[in-house]
């Protein structure tokens, strides 16, 4: 934050930005968009699935999926796959062959997601660099604070 700003500003005007922004809050149990988003993207394997079959935008057999989500496993592909298409972001079709055939295509409302997940993979990758050094300067704080309690 630009301290030359934030001093320019009176006290009491940002007081009153910080209390018109909790103003334009949710009402304390309504559902939080941000918290419903996260809970459609939620466990690790999620967006790499999502994704790849944006990527793909055509009907995938399961076995090529797991193989371009490596190294996914098979229970948790299809755990991941159920939810996905219980909330319409995927279409399941079941070919009736011997062996059965399945095969899985992301939904126009799945699709909708890439702008999305575009701007969270360009995040990353205009900051990765600034989250290694923070993490590599603060694991080298933690090894001098237990050296210095080591000589205490």
């Amino acid at each position: 934050m630009d301290t030359k700003a934030h001093k320019s500003v009176p006290y009491g005007f940002m007081r009153l930005n910080v209390v018109k922004n909790f103003l334009n809050l949710p009402e304390a149990g309504t559902s939080c968009p941000m918290v419903n988003f996260v809970n459609v993207v939620a466990g690790k394997w999620a967006i790499p699935i999502i994704y790849r079959l944006i990527i793909i935008d055509g009907p995938v057999r399961f076995s090529v999926l797991q193989k371009a989500v490596h190294p996914i496993t098979q229970k948790e592909l299809t755990r991941q796959l159920r939810q996905f298409e219980a909330r319409g972001l995927v279409i399941r079709r079941v070919f009736a062959e011997v062996p059965p055939r399945v095969e899985y295509q992301i939904t126009a409302l799945g699709k909708s997601l890439q702008p999305t997940l575009d701007s969270l993979a360009d995040w990353m990758n205009a900051h990765t660099h600034e989250m290694v050094s923070a993490s590599s300067s603060a694991q080298s704080v933690q090894q001098k604070n237990l050296l210095d309690e080591g000589s205490s």
